[in-house]
């Protein structure tokens, strides 16, 4: 009690009229400094995928000792436009770039059956792919100039893929933040059905989003942290703007109450932001299991993440609701809410919530039947992409490694390195030449007591066959005693991040379902509900990632998820899902303290549906401006989450929460308990008190 006084009282001086411009000026005089003191911070390269203490980074860490380190080869592959094999004036005109690639070969090397040749040519890597892709791009510029009439000419290779996906985000990071605040700016006013009231929130979440993107980028520089900047917006701008619709609800509510607009603002501070506070506590926890993760760039995710939702909160919490005070009742023309301006709350959401109650298992079986069939898509679900498939729209690497692969060698684009004792190398490439698969094995450096060899692969790089090829190359090198031999390579990486992605998934889910529990067993003072809740939720998880596996493969011919995407969108749906759970279930309990846990929930659902649908379809529509960015990964992952949240609202929150909490009635609060009335059914009362939208 002396809590929830504090917390008026404080909400109060907030939204007062001269606090709220005092608020307002503070507020102002933050964002300045901050962004004055972050301003120069850069969002970091592309994350590293495999783990810092895996083989394959051991390798690669060794190897970046040798001398001329940074010097990588690329392949420059040449085929007629007309798919005819090459012809002789072909060859000569394709060896004039030999000049202007630098080429390593004198002459280019022509495949068995003449339908293709390539050029092996070195270059100078950069720190990062961004700078290795200025070096490539202007390599590809130059070769764009000289390249003869009648041939398609690509250049591919390891530092070329990496050069692509590093490129392939120029400019799209703002294009998917222009998607996304199209996409919210659309919702809100259909929400709000104002001309003037979505600029509010959505300028207080774009200042949000580009303070967190400022802060972000200092830490990843202060910590060493790799991260992808734009599913950090994505987050910012899909909780800000749900912690904003809640709140701009409540007011509306106690603006039909209250004549003094400021009173209305503070109740409504006071009264959401218990909730508010509980899902965003649930999502940071939830997003720093990933402290856990030992692939890079995950870890480097979940603590930017926090940070950013902290900022997105702060922003919600201290600059939303003066700026709301300042504007007065004025800003939701011309709908402006006044007491008794209406009178009924009815409509859609408590017509479904009255039918879900009055026969709560049939909506409960309905609602499970839907789940079940749509996790039936996870049968037959496969985790992995190879080089080919990671790129939305195909990249001059990909595009080059296909034709090369049909013509030569396909693992010698992308070549396996292992390093051993040099006392042992002759030994090791014995071995390793007469491995199925291996084309070639050669040793091409020694430094420092460690020779490193070049084997040259049969297999396409991150296919079944290349993977394997791995595991059995370091069975075999690891057999040598003495050799302490290490296989590496971006075949080798991939094969790691795999195992750490999926030992990420064995134990931060987990965690995640743990976290969400006891935040809810806080907020609710109740172990079954949370319990019930929690298995849900995981229900509603796993369908979502099912049907957007399946979707995955009916509609873009996609047929496995990349290896990152079953840990973040299970993350991601858990988290987000418990944001709405929480919205929902903390107003059950508080209107069933007063009606009753049956007539709790309904009144639950009546007052919150709008408000949880709209947040809903937002969060959704943030998460689909992902497919706006080139990467499969993130086309996937926009996919799963936004299937999932909308699952979660229509059918979670709307069905089957709400059955579950019938059927299980006042048991559901234990330990704790509820006051129920002597009369259930005292809803009806209800119908004539302000409608929440």
């Amino acid at each position: 009690m002396a809590t929830s006084s504090l917390s008026l009282r404080f909400s109060k001086k907030l939204v007062s009229r001269r606090g709220a411009w005092m608020t307002l000026g503070i507020s102002l005089i933050v964002l300045v400094l901050l962004f004055g003191l972050f301003g120069s911070a850069q969002s970091p390269s592309s994350p590293t995928q495999a783990p810092e203490n895996s083989e394959s980074t051991r390798v690669s860490n060794l190897m970046a000792d040798f001398p001329d380190a940074d010097q990588q080869s690329l392949l420059v592959v040449a085929a007629r436009e007309d798919g005819e094999p090459l012809t002789i004036s072909d060859l000569d005109n394709f060896q004039s770039l030999v000049t202007v690639t630098a080429a390593s070969n004198s002459e280019p090397i022509v495949s068995e059956d003449r339908y293709a040749a390539v050029i092996s040519t070195p270059i100078t890597v950069g720190d990062n792919n961004s700078q290795t892709a200025e070096t490539i791009g202007a390599l590809r510029a130059d070769i764009g100039t000289e390249v003869p009439d009648g041939l398609d000419v690509w250049v591919t290779g390891g530092p070329a893929f990496g050069a692509d996906i590093a490129a392939s985000f120029d400019g799209a990071n703002f294009t998917m933040l222009a998607v996304t605040i199209a996409i919210v700016a659309i919702l809100l006013i259909v929400t709000y059905r104002s001309p003037v009231l979505w600029l509010v929130p959505l300028t207080v979440v774009a200042l949000s989003d580009g303070l967190a993107g400022r802060v972000t980028a200092a830490a990843g520089e202060a910590w060493n942290l790799e991260f992808d900047a734009g599913i950090i917006s994505v987050l910012v701008f899909g909780a800000g703007t749900n912690y904003a619709l809640f709140l701009i609800s409540r007011y509306r509510e106690e603006l039909l109450i209250h004549e003094d607009h400021r009173v209305a603002l503070a109740t409504a501070w006071q009264k959401s932001m218990p909730a508010i506070l509980a899902s965003n506590v649930t999502v940071v926890f939830s997003l720093l299991t990933l402290v856990l993760s030992v692939i890079p760039g995950t870890r480097g995710l979940g603590i930017s993440s926090a940070l950013g939702l902290l900022i997105a909160l702060a922003g919600i919490m201290f600059v939303l609701p003066p700026f709301l005070a300042v504007c007065g009742r004025r800003i939701f023309w011309p709908f402006i809410p006044h007491p008794g301006s209406e009178q009924k709350i009815g409509g859609t959401w408590r017509t479904i919530a009255t039918r879900v109650v009055s026969k709560p298992r049939r909506a409960l079986a309905g609602g499970t039947l839907l789940l079940a069939v749509m996790a039936t898509g996870l049968v037959g679900t496969t985790v992995g992409l190879d080089q080919l498939e990671k790129f939305r729209v195909q990249s001059e690497s990909a595009a080059g490694l296909e034709v090369f692969a049909e013509h030569f060698p396909a693992g010698e684009a992308q070549p396996i390195f292992i390093l051993t004792n040099s006392e042992y190398a002759e030994e090791v490439v014995a071995d390793v030449a007469g491995s199925d698969g291996v084309v070639r094995a050669h040793p091409i450096a020694e430094h420092e007591g460690l020779t490193n060899i070049m084997v040259t692969s049969e297999f396409a790089p991150s296919t079944d066959e290349s993977l394997s090829q791995i595991s059995d190359l370091r069975e075999a090198v690891s057999a040598i005693d003495g050799a302490d031999a290490m296989v590496g390579g971006s075949v080798a990486s991939d094969v790691d991040m795999r195992e750490g992605s999926q030992r990420d998934l064995t134990i931060i889910a987990p965690l995640i379902l743990a976290a969400s529990f006891i935040v809810l067993v806080l907020l609710l003072r109740s172990l079954i509900a949370p319990a019930f809740l929690i298995v849900v939720n995981l229900a509603s998880s796993l369908a979502a990632i099912g049907a957007g596996a399946w979707l995955g493969r009916l509609l873009f011919e996609q047929d496995a998820l990349d290896t990152q995407v079953p840990l973040l969108a299970f993350l991601f749906l858990v988290a987000l899902g418990i944001d709405y759970t929480i919205f929902l279930v903390h107003r059950a309990r508080t209107e069933a303290i007063a009606y009753g846990t049956r007539t709790g929930i309904l009144e639950s659902v009546a007052h919150t549906g709008s408000v949880i649908t709209s947040a809903g379809i937002v969060l959704a529509g943030v998460f689909a401006a992902l497919g706006v960015l080139p990467l499969v990964t993130l086309g996937q992952l926009g996919l799963i989450v936004g299937i999932g949240i909308i699952v979660d609202t229509l059918v979670v929150r709307t069905i089957i929460v709400p059955a579950l909490f019938t059927l299980v009635g006042d048991r559901i609060w234990w330990p704790g308990s509820i006051t129920s009335p002597a009369v259930e059914g005292s809803h009806e009362s209800r119908e004539h008190a302000p409608e929440a939208v």
